[in-house]
């Protein structure tokens, strides 16, 4: 007898600062884990399964992130399964939607773009609270010559140098669709510096540690580590050139997914 499936694409948003990414792990306290806890105490032990769109890594916080949602039975009440979601959930989780798919839809394959934001800030100490979601270089950048380089990244390039540990049989050409440094107007609360900081950048795919490794090639310029040239040349055919600082995961926020 083929048993039938009921599909969701279930939208989240989180503040990642206290746990281990999304993945379930021995001993630690995930996304994954949390979501899935409360899904069985919801569910009264009916079975399920969730499955992410993509994983975040420890610290990295998420306004826009999605898992799809397998039952034997369908919803009967899709607000009111949300609406009971959210009141169990831990208060640094948040269900924003759910939506019914068919058994054609894998959240994994599915094509889809991504964008995030890196949020930063330079010069001095910052209050605490700014921890949670904003990145604090002690040491004088130069503004100006990140956002050269950001432009840098935009477009078709070869992104070894940007993936965490590489092999030699990866596929490492990837497009970004934009990348560019800004002022932060997005994220604000009273406590924040004056000036502070973003990255933007949207593409389809994203290798491990992509993003962070390219804030750190940024910050690495603002520094005066590297120049200008150095970046163009890391994103040549066949580049060797190893990219090594990782910006903290604590300033990387997935703004949000979109399914095409």
């Amino acid at each position: 007898m083929i048993v039938k499936k009921f599909y969701y694409v279930i939208t989240i948003q989180y503040l990642g600062y206290r746990f281990h990414g999304w993945q379930k792990q021995p001993n630690v306290k995930t996304l994954h884990l949390m979501v899935d806890r409360t899904l069985n105490f919801i569910l009264e032990g009916k079975p399920f399964k969730s499955l992410c769109a993509g994983r975040t890594d420890a610290m990295v916080s998420a306004e826009n992130a999605a898992f799809e949602l397998f039952l034997s039975e369908p919803l009967k009440d899709e607000k009111a399964f949300l609406t009971l979601f959210n009141y169990n959930l831990p208060q640094d989780i948040r269900a924003l939607d759910i939506k019914e798919v068919d058994e054609k839809f894998n959240i994994i394959q599915h094509s889809k773009t991504k964008e995030y934001h890196y949020l930063f800030t330079y010069g001095a100490k910052c209050h605490p609270f700014c921890a949670p979601i904003m990145t604090t270089i002690l040491d004088d950048l130069n503004i100006d010559i990140m956002k050269q380089g950001a432009k840098l990244f935009e477009g078709e390039h070869y992104f070894k140098s940007y993936c965490y540990k590489p092999t030699n049989t990866g596929v490492y050409d990837r497009e970004i669709l934009r990348c560019e440094l800004i002022d932060n107007r997005i994220y604000k609360a009273n406590y924040f510096p004056e000036k502070s900081y973003l990255l933007r950048v949207r593409g389809k795919g994203f290798m491990r540690n992509q993003i962070r490794l390219m804030m750190g090639a940024l910050i690495d310029l603002g520094k005066g580590n590297l120049k200008l040239e150095d970046i163009k040349k890391s994103l040549l055919p066949d580049s060797e050139i190893k990219m090594n600082y990782i910006a903290p995961a604590s300033g990387l926020i997935l703004k949000y997914i979109d399914f095409d």
